[in-house]
């Protein structure tokens, strides 16, 4: 069973649930990472698509152009050809607007798809393909080998990247009208965009209690500034699955995020006290109830992962697989 993965390998910045998800996958899987040349060329039998804007992306226009056309050209050999094609809904549409065009190719590759991979229960896929629910991993064996420190009382974060819709002025604000000196927010990740840099340092100027530390954090760099904080807080304004959720519960970190159904649910399987919630626009009242609740957790205590575990979400891929190809053929027959 050959898979395309539609990712590239060997890049600081790629994600680690994407290189836990290949390591996890049992035989008689075969794995390639994704160029252009192996999507066009190459001898494999599913595609396994993440995150569709992503390939359509380019640098410059000409480069977006040129990635549109082998996109269009992947998908023409997917329909020739008889392979399929896997998609995994990581977010209910993309984070940013998409160009015409590139609206028109992703719901071209939503009618191409032949399974649909959702990571909660609560994912609608646009057509009427199987769809098969494979949670979201933990990264508990990611950061085994990295020193995760002693919680400081006070110590908020928000790490990752800071996008528009991530809410991070929100956060900055609600800190600000927490008048509490003990208290000390550290912004972690790189923005989107300059602009989006600025307007932080503008809403954070003038209270020595934020910190701003906006790059791209190493693994060993964002295990130390989880492991410091006592509430790490996603104050996201569209919130569905978030693996920064996963990786703060993975090193023994309680989050603040919205109240939704994903996030409910998560709190009924992992433990209420780690999974605090807020309603609307987050608020000072709402980081320190959240405080407040969190310091009941002790500091040997763990949230519950078990039905995280990779070996597990490894088989249930291989499955995923196997049901496209014998959809495929059931579809020929």
């Amino acid at each position: 069973m050959r898979v395309l993965q539609s990712f590239r390998s060997g890049r600081e910045t790629t994600n680690p649930y994407l290189l836990q998800l290949v390591a996890s996958l049992p035989e008689p899987v075969e794995v390639a990472t994704f160029s252009w040349r192996a999507a066009l060329l190459g001898d494999w039998q599913v595609f396994h698509l993440h995150w569709p804007e992503v390939l359509l992306r380019g640098t410059s226009p000409a480069k977006t152009a040129a990635r549109r056309f082998l996109f269009a050209l992947l998908l023409l050999r997917v329909r020739l050809t008889g392979r399929v094609i896997v998609r995994t809904m990581h977010n209910e549409s993309a984070h940013e607007a998409q160009a015409p065009l590139d609206r028109l190719l992703t719901r071209r590759a939503e009618r191409a798809t032949t399974v649909w991979i959702r990571l909660n229960p609560f994912t609608v896929p646009p057509t009427t393909a199987p769809v098969v629910t494979i949670l979201h991993g933990d990264y508990a064996r990611w950061y085994a080998d990295h020193v995760v420190g002693d919680r400081v009382r006070g110590r908020v974060l928000y790490f990752g990247l800071v996008r528009a819709y991530k809410g991070v002025e929100d956060l900055i604000d609600a800190f600000r009208a927490q008048p509490d000196p003990e208290l000390s927010l550290t912004i972690a990740g790189r923005p989107a965009d300059a602009s989006l840099a600025r307007q932080l340092g503008l809403r954070a100027a003038g209270d020595p209690r934020i910190r701003l530390a906006l790059d791209y954090l190493g693994d060993a760099e964002l295990a130390t500034e989880l492991g410091r904080s006592e509430l790490v807080v996603l104050p996201y304004r569209r919130m569905h699955n978030s693996g920064a959720t996963i990786l703060a519960l993975s090193l023994g970190r309680p989050v603040l995020v919205p109240a939704n159904d994903v996030t409910r649910a998560l709190r009924a399987e992992v433990g209420e006290r780690w999974v605090q919630l807020f309603e609307g626009e987050l608020d000072a009242d709402d980081l320190t109830r959240a405080l407040q609740a969190v310091r009941a957790i002790a500091a040997d205590q763990r949230p519950d992962l078990g039905a995280r575990d990779w070996d597990a979400i490894g088989r249930q891929h291989r499955d995923a697989y196997r049901l496209a190809l014998d959809t495929r053929v059931g579809r020929r027959a």
